[in-house]
């Protein structure tokens, strides 16, 4: 008795601390202080909670060398590593500068539309781009970096001002901006560093300005704010400029933003937290997060120094994005076009491969929350999210198989959990199961596999243990169906 009350208690506490948290549209008007106390009280948008999957772009003067890694002008002149060294060495004049290379910054295949639609076709529903890396070369024509822009140098057209029009206009895709705080070699700022940062002056004339300008300009419904790590929020001024995004800018209902902000901010402030790099603990996390990841393993921008061994297969991509949504995150995977303004094909491949699984088995990732279990710990590669079609009388549960069984063409789950099977009455996420029978039983439980509609599924089940048949592998095979394979388990 002690052991079902530990139990239905936990689950009562999972209701409470997450049926309120996964995302809410603003209401009423609430202004919120310039601190992290009253910020952090703001309701996530839901739009963002519900589109899961998110492109990202790096695009630069760093895509004319293509070698190494968008950090290309720091690695170079400051660390003074080797194989840089070298690179310029054998290819270029000896006086040659990195701000040379914006001259080559061409982009005269660059074709929005085109972009749009790839993203688009791809299945994901927001896409980010880098107005200004940590070289401080901008994609738009900012008012505040006079010679070091895409309108003054390089192809001579407002980047930002394109892609956004052409997103919006071809697709229902949220459109944002990755803004960096630092630049690498900008002289108010290493002013500011040499003053221990007791001025902010590189603040005052440089960052608040261009961060007004685009949000004003541009209205990005996503400010992915990165390079905070040198200084604190206090001398970024983070809090009063967020106060100001949420309360008077022209996109306070519907903006989001991460939680770059200044050292000590990761994983702690902002509408979702991406922590590090490539973050997926691979566990629920309470708050909403997100996983940036690369397409190419080790580079955000583009590069030619690369074999096949360093691209994700769309397998890859297929598996993060179930991990990451089953546990409450989104994917933002980056893709880096080249100097001419194209998406290499290995790139365009791996959107197209997404989208496709995406368009059979996006139910399941789409407008989803997380289930009680995240992934099935007695099948391995078995990870469950709950449909937006669950309600106070019916369960949807999905199940995303991210191994095919080869060898018995069947499947053992436990979607409600092992130790589960010895109560008679069960509270799942608010729907009281009480019956004298088992929870799953042909009379309230239906399965089918997404892609495979109309073909019926031979289950059966023991306790909570389910075991599920899989169709003909040829029949699979022939709709397509690959990387991983999803089944809708519906309890009433």
């Amino acid at each position: 008795m002690e052991r079902l009350r530990r139990t239905v208690l936990a689950l009562f506490l999972f209701i409470c601390l997450f049926s309120d948290s996964w995302a809410h549209t603003p209401g009423h008007r609430t202004r919120y202080e310039p601190n992290w106390a009253s910020l952090d009280q703001r309701p996530l948008p839901r739009w963002y909670d519900e589109a899961k999957v998110g492109i990202f772009l790096h695009y630069g003067v760093y895509s004319v060398p293509s070698f190494g890694s968008e950090w290309f002008w720091t690695n170079w002149i400051n660390l003074r590593n080797p194989d840089y060294i070298r690179y310029m060495q054998r290819n270029y004049k000896p006086d040659f500068t990195y701000q040379q290379f914006a001259d080559q910054f061409t982009a005269e295949l660059f074709n929005a539309t085109q972009w749009a639609l790839l993203f688009k076709d791809s299945g994901a529903k927001y896409v980010v781009l880098t107005s200004k890396h940590h070289d401080g070369y901008t994609l738009w024509p900012s008012k505040y970096s006079f010679g070091w822009n895409s309108v003054d140098v390089g192809p001579k057209r407002d980047i930002i001002k394109e892609l956004a029009s052409a997103v919006r206009s071809v697709s229902d895709l949220k459109f944002g901006l990755y803004y960096s705080l630092f630049e690498w070699f900008n002289r108010m700022w290493i002013d500011d560093k040499l003053h221990l940062l007791m001025q902010q002056h590189y603040v005052d004339y440089k960052v608040r300005p261009e961060q007004m300008e685009l949000v004003q300009e541009y209205l990005p419904e996503i400010l992915w704010s990165d390079g905070d790590w040198e200084a604190p929020a206090k001398y970024w001024r983070s809090e009063e400029f967020i106060a100001w995004l949420y309360n008077d800018s022209p996109v306070r209902e519907t903006i989001v933003t991460n939680d770059r902000w200044g050292f000590g901010t990761a994983c702690m402030h902002g509408d979702f937290y991406n922590c590090a790099d490539r973050f997926n603990p691979g566990v629920l996390q309470r708050h909403k997060w997100e996983n940036a990841f690369t397409l190419d393993r080790t580079s955000w921008g583009q590069r030619f120094d690369v074999t096949l061994a360093d691209f994700m297969s769309s397998k890859d991509v297929i598996k993060e994005i179930v991990t990451t949504v089953s546990c409450n995150g989104n994917v933002l995977i980056n893709v880096g076009p080249t100097k001419y303004g194209t998406i290499l094909p290995i790139f365009e491949e791996r959107l197209r491969d997404m989208g496709r699984w995406l368009s059979i088995n996006g139910e399941g990732i789409y407008g989803s929350s997380p289930w009680i279990y995240q992934n099935d710990t007695l099948t391995p590669d078995v990870w469950y999210t709950q449909g937006k079609e669950s309600n106070s009388t019916i369960a949807v549960i999905y199940a995303f198989v991210l191994e095919y069984p080869y060898d018995t063409n069947e499947l053992e789950i436990y979607p409600l959990g092992k130790d589960i099977s010895i109560f008679r009455n069960v509270l799942l996420t608010g729907l009281d199961f009480g019956m004298d029978n088992e929870v799953i039983n042909k009379q309230t439980t239906q399965i089918s596999m997404l892609g495979m509609e109309n073909t019926k599924i031979n289950w059966a089940a023991t306790h909570n243990k389910l075991r599920i048949v899989f169709p003909p592998k040829h029949h699979i095979d022939k709709r397509g169906l690959e990387y991983a394979w999803t089944f809708k388990i519906t309890i009433a």
